[in-house]
């Protein structure tokens, strides 16, 4: 046989024997494709010590891992805790990690990490700088205890720890929660079920989260934000697409997995798409906020104005959403059907009208001053609620401009306390989902009065009541408290409540075991063949 024929036919007997191993070895075929997310904001921001955006807290539970989690029915559980102990008088508790913990460059998680971490954390969350204040110490006891001891009473200390949203304390290795907690990290090592090279991040693209093979899940099932987190991808993306009819279709399309928030006018559409699992996710409350650091809303009757103009039937009607997703009224601050649900009762909400809107402008002898609206074009919730707001605070005679602009440069504008004629703002819509509000601590409303925090806003009354609340251990009295900070909430109009409504998120229908929670979660899913 000539040479060039023999070597042909060698050729060939290697390609068929590549051939068959591919076939019995399916991964080597076709590497595994990443789990894809695309989240409601664009993601900005890294450090979730320093932002309170929904896509920074989704970035923290990529990387970072928490002492205590939430899990679906609202318990709090041990996470990197292995367990904790409160003395009789209720001032000393004693926590002790979990053996087994690492961060992601090797180093064995240790107690003086926890200590710093929660410092860091104290210093920028509501319920943190709360809880640091009736704080006598806090030390580390050895490689796995630290003990926190109250100097005087304070009921919230576990669900402080274990709080899932605004701020999340999230664990970070002692050097870098040295960090001046106003400034970012620009180190991002974490312990939790994912590794993240800033390096590797585009922008306005994707982020790309890998799987880090040292974590250590709890050994019982997830649920909720608490329990084993078992990652069956070794890659997770979260990318941008700010368009929502693109995100569907990408959706549609099998380009990305999850969307965490449906556009309404989906809804019925998808439901009926085989492909793609359509979820009714935990109850929001959409919010509007105003500047009281400048003119016009730093007048309680001009934000009284504003209270009145607001109709939140119009308001949730203008999103598209089919009527069971939605509440046409509701003024709890603490959702509406909820458990931790407490009646409004103040005079000012059954007033609520754009006649009394203009009686009270007259009053408070308002000018025709600019009031400067941020309004987030790519958020499929936010945009038809600035809109409508916006048309509604027109009909009550407010003078209304509009800045439209992608979520990741109005949340930047926001966090600006100038004028609006020297770069700030008046007003722009927010929406939190029902764990950020379940008590006047938790929620960002209440809990950053008269701390620094955009809006800026602060009442006396409410900041003494809140002290008196984080003391009571009674739970009946708890509740005649939070009354009371919802009563001041509404009168210095803290913000405006919007509405309250069921978040559509979507998934392809490949994906088993999503844990479903009021945003995506990327443990516990895996990718099945149907």
């Amino acid at each position: 046989m000539p040479h060039a024929a023999r070597w042909l036919q060698s050729a060939l007997r290697g390609a068929l024997l590549l051939l068959a191993l591919l076939a019995a070895f399916p991964a080597l075929a076709q590497p595994q494709r990443p789990l894809r997310i695309v989240l409601g904001q664009e993601l900005a921001i890294l450090d979730p010590i320093i932002s309170t955006n929904n896509a920074t807290r989704q970035f923290g539970y990529m990387v970072f891992d928490t002492l205590i989690s939430m899990d679906s029915q609202g318990q709090y559980r041990p996470q990197m805790l292995q367990s904790w102990s409160i003395s009789e008088d209720r001032l000393t508790y004693r926590f002790r990690l979990r053996e087994g913990l690492i961060w992601h460059d090797g180093q064995p998680v240790t107690a003086e990490d926890c200590v710093a971490s929660i410092r860091r954390w104290g210093a920028r969350d509501g319920l943190g700088q709360l809880l640091m204040a009736a704080t006598g110490s806090l030390t580390a006891d050895g490689p796995r205890d630290f003990t926190l001891t109250l100097a005087r009473p304070f009921g919230f200390v576990i669900e402080a720890l274990g709080k899932p949203g605004t701020i999340v304390p999230f664990m970070m290795p002692a050097r870098i929660a040295a960090t001046d907690p106003m400034r970012p990290i620009t180190e991002f090592i974490g312990s939790g079920p994912f590794t993240f090279n800033r390096a590797e991040w585009r922008q306005g693209d994707r982020a790309i989260f890998r799987r880090f093979a040292g974590y250590n899940p709890r050994p019982e099932p997830a649920d909720g934000l608490a329990g084993g987190k078992r990652v069956h991808f070794e890659v997770a993306e979260f990318v941008s697409i700010t368009d929502p009819a693109t995100r569907v279709s990408a959706l549609q399309g099998n380009e990305v997995d999850m969307l965490e928030s449906l556009p309404p006018d989906f809804i019925l559409p998808l439901r009926r798409n085989r492909n793609v699992v359509v979820l009714r996710a935990a109850q929001f409350m959409p919010f509007i906020s105003l500047n009281h650091a400048v003119p016009p809303f730093d007048k309680p009757l001009v934000r009284q104005a504003a209270q009145a103009a607001l109709n939140q039937a119009e308001l949730m009607a203008a999103m598209g959403l089919p009527p069971d997703f939605y509440l046409p009224d509701c003024t709890s601050v603490f959702t509406c059907n909820a458990p931790s649900s407490v009646e409004a009762t103040h005079p000012n909400l059954a007033q609520r009208s754009p006649e009394r809107a203009r009686a009270l402008l007259r009053e408070a002898g308002y000018n025709n001053e600019r009031v400067l609206f941020l309004h987030p074009t790519d958020s499929v919730l936010l945009s038809p609620i600035a809109s409508m707001a916006m048309q509604q605070l027109r009909r009550a005679g407010f003078n209304v401009e509009e800045f439209s602009s992608d979520w990741a440069t109005v949340a930047a504008r926001r966090l600006r306390r100038e004028p609006v004629e020297q770069g700030g703002w008046s007003a722009i819509p927010l929406v939190w989902p029902g764990v950020d509000l379940f008590s006047p601590i938790a929620f960002a409303g209440t809990a950053f009065n008269c701390r620094n925090y955009p809006g800026w806003f602060c009442d006396e009354t409410l900041r003494e009541t809140l002290v008196r609340y984080t003391a009571e251990s009674d739970h009946a009295r708890r509740r005649q408290l939070a009354a009371e900070i919802q009563d001041r909430f509404h009168e210095n109009v803290n913000f405006i409540i919007a509405g309250q409504m069921s978040v559509p998120q979507a998934h392809r229908a490949e994906l088993a075991d999503v844990v479903p929670f009021a945003f995506p979660i990327p443990w516990n899913a895996r990718r099945v063949a149907r």
